[in-house]
């Protein structure tokens, strides 16, 4: 029996290392042992898949998104707290300005292939950052005692980088074409635009911000879950 098992031994340690095998048979179960994870090493890594990566990194960026869309909410909601009348009031509805570089969600957003979808959301993810800073700025200058609405506005900010970032890894895990250098989002602008307005103006503006982060958080949100395990086809 012990020589069958030496014989069977110098088969699998000879095909594996393409060395010939040890001459004594005392060393023979030494070397054996020592040439088997090498021999088994190439074959389990050419074995490995990158579905189950790809999978994981799309439920991460989904539970990411699900858990800034309920920031998103709780910053709008402390927004309009902290902004005074007619902020707030049942029938009270603001007048939507337009916001350089970001608009809401198309209608027909949802009807586009799902890469399409996720272009667009990291994109106007890209564009939100620095027109919450702006926001943040200008409330700083009405609301300076609102510590909690600033640090949710700084938050925001960071998050949606964060978001963004998750987003296009998940498009270049998809293989899907990446877009080109974009041209620096119009915060500038904004920023000067807020700060001649009146202080209606820049609080209904600063409404809409918060609001498009929501929406855009939200969307991204319900695009990714039709990627992620367990989701609509």
């Amino acid at each position: 029996m012990p020589s069958a098992e030496g014989s069977r031994g110098q088969k699998g340690w000879k095909l594996g290392s393409g060395s010939p095998p040890p001459l004594g048979p005392g060393r023979e179960r030494p070397e054996r042992g020592r040439a088997g994870p090498r021999c088994q090493d190439p074959q389990a890594d050419s074995s490995i898949s990158p579905l189950p990566h790809l999978e994981s990194k799309i439920q991460q960026t989904h539970s990411l998104a699900r858990l800034l869309t309920k920031y998103a909410e709780q910053l709008l909601q402390e927004y309009v707290q902290h902004q005074g009348d007619p902020f707030g009031l049942p029938g009270f509805s603001p007048p939507r300005l337009p916001v350089a570089d970001l608009s809401a969600p198309a209608p027909g957003h949802a009807g586009l292939p799902v890469p399409e979808r996720l272009r667009l959301d990291e994109a106007a993810l890209a564009a939100l950052p620095p027109l919450l800073d702006v926001v943040r700025r200008r409330q700083a200058e009405l609301n300076p005692r609102a510590l909690r609405l600033l640090r949710r506005l700084e938050d925001a900010a960071r998050q949606a980088r964060a978001l963004g970032a998750a987003v296009e890894a998940v498009l270049a895990a998809l293989g899907a074409e990446t877009r080109g250098p974009r041209p620096e989002p119009a915060a500038a602008a904004m920023a000067a635009a807020t700060a001649t307005a009146g202080v209606f103006p820049a609080k209904v503006l600063g409404l809409r911000v918060c609001g498009l982060y929501r929406e855009w958080v939200s969307r991204t949100e319900a695009d990714l879950g039709q990627l992620a395990p367990g989701g609509p086809a």
